[in-house]
């Protein structure tokens, strides 16, 4: 008989360990806190969000997002640029270019270190386990932003892959607009 309570233990493990580690790597190579870094990815993709939205993205109050943001101007990783209506946008700096690209590529060997310890065909099953997992992990509008807030963007889409919480996103949004619509 498979023991759901011993999987359940396994995954909570491994999900903190992989989490610590790719954390504690990501922070180092560029001196931020976890939420900077987390930031600092999510403006790479999206950049010109308000620090309120980036707040939102990464999980903090906006006066926390605030803090952060002008942490991140005085590392030179950040810049504001005002817009309409006299709202202000975070913009990456060249330096916070090449922090952001710093960030994934040790989120990416971490990743690469765990997954060395199973065959082919395992990170095949793992990454479609995964896919499932990530889905049913998606709740509501936002938390796909805050799920994948420090994900590499790209890979998940390369060779016309399709990244499982966008794609619940997505879904969510079509289902919502046609029971509201």
């Amino acid at each position: 008989m498979h023991d759901d309570f011993r999987t359940e233990n396994l995954l909570g493990a491994t999900a903190l360990a992989l989490s610590d580690l790719v954390l504690a790597e990501a922070t180092k190579a560029v001196g931020t806190s976890s939420s900077g870094a987390a930031a600092l990815v999510v403006l790479s993709t999206d950049p010109g969000l308000s620090t309120t939205e980036l707040g939102r993205r990464v999980g903090l109050s906006q006066s926390a997002a605030a803090r952060m943001g002008g942490g991140l101007e005085k590392q030179g990783l950040v810049h504001k640029e005002a817009s309409w209506g006299g709202r202000v946008r975070l913009q990456l700096s060249d330096l916070g270019g090449q922090a952001a690209q710093t960030l994934l590529a040790c989120r990416g060997e971490v990743l690469r270190q765990a997954l060395s310890h199973l065959d082919d065909g395992e990170r095949k099953q793992l990454g479609e386990l995964l896919s499932k997992l990530l889905t049913g992990l998606y709740r509501q509008p936002g938390d796909a932003e805050r799920i994948c807030r420090l994900c590499d963007r790209i890979v998940c889409v390369r060779d016309g892959g399709t990244c499982p919480v966008g794609q619940a996103d997505r879904s969510h949004r079509v289902g919502h607009e046609r029971d509201h619509g």
